[in-house]
């Protein structure tokens, strides 16, 4: 597909890197010409310097024949101008990044007034992601799928852990719900596992499972910590507004720690349940005297990667409850998570997660669609979601008769609101959703797990 990105910041340079590795033909428009030239000096795509919401900068670009028209620059309106001229040249899709908390009531109208296939705001995606988190805290994360009734959790098992040694076909021994771990990874090595796989303490572990069977697993074999409802939040920004937001609409006791007093005016302003600290986040005895060693969750948030890092250190040495940090920088979180830092989130990869998934199913509109794409362990596999159509060729036919590419597993059927952790003798049936399991990055559609003998 020929897609523009207008914006080649940390999130436009995301999606050029990974949609121009998955055979895209991709134009990059910002107007610093440096950043231009680190990027079609380090990628395959195509380059301009210029305004990404200038009628003629489009044409340049030749936007009017663009499959999908991006905008990602850091100011909302730009965004919008951007898609709005983009669509009346012809592009055929268009998505905004929309950041400011005071369009969020208003995306659906301009969705609809501007034409907009898709808006996306990346702190809100990120503030979600974390809200779960921190309503299961027992996970280093958990996904959503089928409308939440399934989930993926990924847990470290610890030393002594009751599943240190256990072969993954005898789990059912000792948890009696329906549950499967679908990807492990130890040290390096990730692995999509079969029934003679081992499990080791240090593996870190994917799950899927119903969410009831989930709450089941980690009530019998790990142990469940309560939701976090005394959260202490360092950094005042967007992604901030938004958890503080979430957090205190459900009940829980939520600390805002920044430096900037015009920004905590304006959090204690908009956030009147929220208790707002003007102070150095980073001051270890400011976080002692409010209480950090009380708080069940802490969360570093502070627009510096490696000032996060350091503060989930700390707050890891302090609490027994639970640390997450957002770390943007892909070399920072291989970092963090060597240091024994496990719960990171990435807004940049989380925004670029969304619009890839948006993209492959646009590239098969006619096929089985993707309807929910997460990525695991730390961005190695991907856990992807498909509605079934009449299309697929292997309809009806038992999945241990099935021919799959390697390092693929079909993780979960969900059928008329019923979910199914398959066994060798379920089958996939049209109107099914599909959850697949895969090392592989590039699928498409529900026929690319298929050996390619099946696939003609």
């Amino acid at each position: 597909m020929r897609i523009v990105i207008v914006g080649n910041g940390k999130v436009g340079n995301t999606l050029a890197e990974q949609l121009s590795s998955e055979g895209h033909d991709i134009t990059v428009i910002d107007k610093n010409q440096k950043n231009i030239d680190n990027t079609i000096n380090t990628l395959d795509v195509m380059g301009i310097c210029g305004n990404g919401a200038s009628y003629h900068t489009l044409l340049e670009a030749e936007v009017p024949k663009a499959d999908l028209l991006i905008a990602c620059t850091s100011q909302d309106e730009i965004n919008l101008l951007c898609c709005l001229v983009g669509k009346k040249l012809g592009a055929g899709n268009t998505i905004a990044r929309v950041r400011n908390p005071e369009y969020s009531d208003q995306l659906v109208f301009m969705r609809e007034e501007l034409g907009l296939s898709m808006s996306i705001n990346p702190e809100r995606a990120a503030a979600s992601e974390l809200f779960r988190m921190l309503k299961f805290p027992s996970a280093l994360k958990i996904e959503n799928f089928s409308t939440k009734r399934v989930e993926i959790a990924e847990l470290r098992l610890k030393e002594g852990s009751a599943l240190d040694g256990v072969y993954l076909r005898d789990l059912h021994k000792s948890f009696k719900g329906r549950a499967l771990i679908c990807a492990v990874q130890r040290g390096c090595e990730v692995r999509i596992p079969d029934g003679n796989f081992m499990l080791k303490s240090g593996d870190k572990i994917s799950i899927i499972a119903s969410a009831r069977d989930m709450l089941d697993f980690f009530s019998s074999l790990v142990g469940i910590k309560p939701e976090a409802r005394n959260v202490m939040l360092i950094g005042g920004g967007r992604i901030t507004f938004y958890l503080a937001r979430m957090l205190s609409e459900n009940g829980a006791k939520v600390k805002i720690i920044d430096i900037d007093p015009a920004r905590c005016a304006e959090l204690g302003a908009a956030l009147p349940k929220v208790m707002v600290i003007c102070g150095d986040g980073t001051d270890q005895e400011l976080l002692w005297e409010e209480n950090i060693k009380d708080a069940d969750a802490v969360v570093a948030l502070t627009g510096l990667d490696e000032e996060n890092i350091i503060l989930a250190l700390y707050a890891q040495s302090v609490i027994d409850g639970k640390v997450i940090t957002k770390v943007n920088r892909d070399s920072l979180s291989s970092i963090a998570d060597k240091v024994g830092l496990e719960s990171i989130i990435s807004p940049r990869s989380l925004t670029a997660s969304i619009i890839i998934r948006y993209v492959r199913a646009m590239q098969n509109s006619l096929g089985s669609n993707i309807e929910t794409l997460h990525r695991l362990v730390n961005g190695q596999v991907e856990a992807l979601e498909f509605r079934v159509n009449d299309t697929f060729p292997r309809l009806g036919v038992p999945l241990k008769d099935l021919e799959l590419r390697p390092n693929i597993l079909i993780g979960c059927i969900s059928r008329s609101g019923r979910t199914i952790i398959p066994g060798g003798h379920d089958c996939i049936e049209s109107g099914d959703r599909v959850i697949v399991i895969t090392t592989n990055l590039r699928l498409d559609d529900l026929s690319d797990i298929l050996a390619r003998s099946y696939t003609i």
